[in-house]
């Protein structure tokens, strides 16, 4: 079974070593001590619990899609060489880039600054972990 040490749940979620504390004080979240007389959270815990606590920003286009992967975030940066455009997006703690035409981002008006949303449509999405079977 894979356990996290509480700092390591909190850059997982996100959030301070502190929240995560109280997250366990208040009894959402059990902590274990491991064989060093650590706390730990199961692995399995954290991710039943940061599936129920994650909550998207509204989205501020309001349209209905058939595409699950939707982040809302605000535009960072555009670069525009020719007719291609990079627009890179920062979506909570992730950056989005996209490259499309520099019409389209025209169209759509992407500057830093403005509200967009991300939608990730693929047919293959890569998995990786630091190995072993733990």
């Amino acid at each position: 079974m894979t356990t996290l040490r509480i700092k390591d749940a909190a850059v997982l979620l996100g959030v301070s070593d502190d929240t995560v504390r109280r997250w366990i004080d208040a009894g959402a979240l059990t902590a274990e001590k491991d064989e060093a007389g650590r706390k730990v959270i199961a692995g399995e815990q954290l991710a039943e619990f940061a599936r129920d606590q994650a909550a998207a920003p509204p989205d501020p286009l309001g349209i209905a899609s058939s595409a699950r992967n939707r982040m809302v975030g605000l535009v960072t940066d555009v670069t525009v060489d020719g007719v291609m455009a990079e627009v890179q997006l920062q979506c909570g703690p992730f950056t989005i880039v996209s490259l499309m035409s520099r019409q389209s981002a025209e169209q759509l008006g992407l500057a830093p600054g403005k509200l967009a949303v991300a939608v990730v449509k693929a047919t293959t999405v890569i998995v990786e972990t630091s190995g072993g079977t733990s």
